[in-house]
């Protein structure tokens, strides 16, 4: 048996640190002297506490790792491995997303250096007044914060693709999203999550068509709030005004491109003569 100090020193994770994972359930002492309350720890359970700090080296939370130390115990390698798997898949998009910030940073400092603004690529942002058709569309319809986005996208459109599958709908083009809070709120947007079918049945509805300031993204989600603030612009200056909710159509899906730059987001605010 180890005193908490040597397993400790062993596993580099402070007694504190120890306490709180017996607190919570997540690894408790093999035996807790009733007399002094002294807590111990058998050979075997370094092997777990090397895997508990293996799972937060990846990130994972503590909830996460509770449950993995459970398909652990019962073998269930095929749980482990998915979960191994997602972890590796959100670690690449951060990464990737790191990379195109640093060459983004590089950029502008190169830009600078020729004494030019780092904002003068709002510039170059193209804006298109545009004549859409009315479609038909399957859609869900939920209040988003910033965080669920990355997940809830995924999430949301695989339930409509499967929807599609199973009413036999015919899809005429690429995921969207439309937005209709009137201002953004990080406790909740409320966001729709949208495709386009040919059939107009029950539980479809009907996206007008229209007149729309339309601009394409072309790179990362986090260039679109230039791209919004460059059609805002664009609107006001050209004396129209927004009559709808605004939407995106995602040329390219986050599952279709392996880096940021090569997303192609469309970006329509409907629009109309003042």
């Amino acid at each position: 048996m180890l005193s908490i100090g040597e397993f400790s020193k062993i596993c580099g994770v402070s007694t504190k640190t120890l306490r709180y994972y017996a607190e919570i359930g997540l690894m408790n002492p093999d035996e807790i002297n009733p007399e002094n309350g002294y807590r111990y720890y058998s050979i075997k359970q370094l092997k777990k506490m090397l895997f508990i700090n293996r799972l937060k080296s990846y990130h994972f939370s503590l909830d996460e790792i509770k449950a993995m130390l459970e398909w652990e115990e019962d073998q269930s390698e095929e749980k482990l491995v998915s979960a191994l798997l997602r972890k590796q898949r959100e670690m690449s998009e951060k990464r990737n997303a790191l990379d195109y910030t640093i060459k983004q940073l590089n950029h502008d400092l190169s830009k600078m250096e020729q004494g030019i603004s780092m904002m003068s690529y709002l510039d170059n942002i193209e804006v298109q007044l545009v004549e859409t058709q009315p479609i038909h569309i399957v859609s869900l319809r939920q209040m988003m914060t910033s965080d669920d986005y990355a997940t809830g996208y995924g999430k949301y459109f695989s339930k409509l693709y499967e929807r599609i599958a199973t009413e036999k709908l015919t899809l005429l083009g690429t995921p969207m999203t439309i937005y209709h809070s009137p201002e953004f709120n990080p406790a909740g947007n409320d966001t729709e999550f949208a495709l386009p079918v040919a059939e107009a049945v029950k539980g479809t509805k009907d996206l007008p068509g229209g007149l729309c300031a339309k601009s394409v993204c072309k790179g990362p989600y986090s260039e679109l709030t230039a791209v919004y603030a460059r059609l805002r612009e664009w609107v006001e200056n050209e004396g129209y005004e927004l009559v709808r909710s605004p939407y995106e159509v995602y040329v390219t899906a986050p599952d279709q491109a392996s880096i940021p730059e090569k997303l192609v987001t469309e970006v329509y605010f409907p629009v109309r003569k003042k």
